[in-house]
């Protein structure tokens, strides 16, 4: 299937190299972006990729059968929507909105044109994660009991060449990286039912270190610390902290609890490992990691929904998913500002393990 990509950011280059790369049931039709030279820097980086006027002309062309929406977050609703009333479907970038009001509109406008909607993050299908979900399937560590995670760091205005959007409405560390982690947690832990939460700002100002921005000042206008915990249908509770204001040696880390044992999880920002078990007597140990994809294989999610699409299956990383995760995220922003536990309405069902010789072209 080809595919129409919508933004030439910071993360484009992975998915240009991956898309008809690593995964061969997809190919590039042709990029655009609003600064038309970023558009021309990755056509040139990437073999003379066509270059699109805008995303109007993307939606316009009857070859392309998926568009790739790798915007900022804030434009994910606005290019989302308007590829689906063009007649398209589309995989974006994460979240799938910054709002439940505007993701359920959405879900609803592809279920009513027969579009398929999905999109990152699709780590989770990496062996690092999948191997996770297999040892605790098979009851390794028991029934779950609850579980921990937390993605602590100072924030990227030290090194992103543009930052200031992470720190507008629609940024902040939760739906920054807050993906990676619930997206994680549900599909290691099943759905969620009821968030407690409270967020602050931390530093009401925050100044650009890196070009071309040196020394600019950025007003904050979203949570840069949160934490709270998560209940899910099973009974499990896990603990979620997430910040742009902390100094700490190890950023990122997850944990999950078992009547008989606890597994390390990996950065769920990667697809590899490694994964560790800790037994009753035996302390940690490194489980060899399921076959499966351990590399940067950004992209993988969208190869899961081509070939979904071609076969009359649901993919992965889909739209239910997304829908999903963005309640538990936003949840926590409610949660705090009103001192009180926020139900989670959203649907949610886990899909099948990844059996790495059906994902999609690279066979």
């Amino acid at each position: 299937m080809k595919i129409g990509v919508v933004g030439c950011g910071n993360i484009s280059g992975i998915y240009l190299t991956n898309i008809g790369g690593l995964f061969k049931n997809i190919e590039v039709a042709g990029v655009c972006d609003l600064i038309p030279e970023k558009a021309e820097d990755r056509s040139k980086t990437f073999g003379g990729l066509r270059i699109y006027r805008d995303m109007y002309e993307i939606f316009a062309d009857p070859e392309v059968d998926i568009v790739l929406n790798i915007t900022r977050p804030n434009d994910h609703y606005g290019v989302t929507k308007a590829a689906l009333l063009a007649g398209k479907n589309v995989y974006s970038e994460k979240p799938l909105a910054t709002n439940m009001e505007d993701a359920r509109e959405l879900v609803a406008l592809a279920k009513e044109r027969g579009l398929t909607l999905g999109g990152a993050p699709d780590t989770f299908m990496g062996a690092g994660i999948q191997t996770c979900r297999r040892l605790i399937d098979e009851g390794r560590i028991g029934k779950i009991v609850g579980a921990c995670a937390h993605m602590l760091g100072r924030g990227p205005e030290g090194w992103h060449p543009d930052p200031e959007f992470f720190y507008k409405k629609g940024g902040g560390p939760m739906l920054d990286m807050g993906p990676y982690y619930t997206t994680c947690f549900v599909n290691l832990l099943g759905r969620a039912e009821w968030v407690t939460a409270f967020g602050g700002i931390s530093f009401p100002e925050r100044t650009i270190g890196s070009e071309p921005h040196r020394g600019e000042r950025i007003k904050v206008e979203v949570d840069t610390f949160a934490t709270g915990a998560i209940r899910f249908a099973s009974g499990a509770i896990a603990s979620l902290t997430v910040s742009f204001d902390t100094y700490a040696e190890r950023g990122s880390y997850i944990e999950v609890f078992g009547e008989r044992g606890s597994i390390l999880v990996p950065d769920p920002n990667t697809f590899g490992g490694p994964v560790k078990m800790l037994t009753p007597g035996k302390g940690y140990e490194e489980i060899p990691l399921d076959r499966g994809f351990t590399q940067n294989s950004r992209a993988l999610g969208l190869s899961d929904m081509a070939d979904a699409m071609a076969n009359g299956r649901l993919h992965r990383a889909n739209s239910m998913q997304q829908l999903h995760v963005l309640d538990i995220m936003t949840a926590f922003a409610r949660s705090s500002k009103a001192n009180a536990p926020v139900e989670i309405t959203s649907p949610f069902e886990r899909q099948p393990a990844v059996d790495p010789d059906r994902i999609c072209g690279t066979y």
